[in-house]
């Protein structure tokens, strides 16, 4: 009798053992993929980061007495960089939305200057932009599905028991600017719209 209790513990032991094993190494995956779902992010930032420059120096070509918006968005490109450096989601976050508003103001000194708009150099960098924007986004929302699924796995039970000791810990989301989300406005002059001629 005791040999067949030593038996079942062992095999009990060996279940847990086999059990942690698989859910320390699922954690390492999700971990690792969450990484690399940040490195994708860093890597278009940079992109973006780069653009930025050009960008101003094309503008202030044609609106050199626009200067302030042009600090504007010089000093929230450093911010941002500085804060990618840190490689922290949510100041990372914070400091990309600001260089995000700056650029939209670079965009409204361009809108003044039919010349620059039709520049292919500038039609060029904007596109560029908006791509980098667009893989941006993507990015974005992988990095996020990955960190809610591993911060969810680490969270759950049995899993919290490996994850905690092992120092899996949560990260955070990479939040996106949503002040321009909003539908636009549409105004009318007064008395209302008027009815097409025809």
């Amino acid at each position: 009798m005791s040999v067949a209790i030593a038996i079942v513990i062992a095999v009990v032991v060996i279940l847990a053992v086999a059990g942690a094993v698989v859910t320390y190494n699922r954690l390492v995956r999700k971990r690792n993929r969450t990484d690399e779902a940040w490195s994708q992010i860093d890597v278009e930032l940079k992109r973006r980061h780069d653009l930025v420059p050009n960008l101003v120096h094309t503008v202030a070509g044609y609106a050199a007495h626009e200067r302030g918006t042009f600090e504007a968005v010089t000093a929230a490109r450093s911010a941002a960089v500085e804060a990618g450096a840190r490689a922290d989601p949510a100041a990372v976050s914070a400091a990309e939305n600001a260089l995000g508003r700056t650029l939209r103001s670079l965009f409204a000194v361009a809108e003044n200057y039919p010349q620059l708009r039709a520049e292919e150099g500038f039609l060029a960098l904007q596109e560029q932009l908006t791509t980098t924007e667009d893989k941006l986004e993507y990015a974005r929302r992988y990095y996020n599905t990955s960190v809610r699924d591993y911060d969810s796995a680490i969270q759950s039970f049995p899993a919290l028991l490996i994850a905690g000791p092992f120092g899996f810990k949560p990260r955070a989301f990479f939040d996106a600017d949503t002040a321009d989300r909003q539908p636009p406005t549409v105004e009318f002059p007064a008395g209302g719209p008027r009815a097409p001629a025809g």
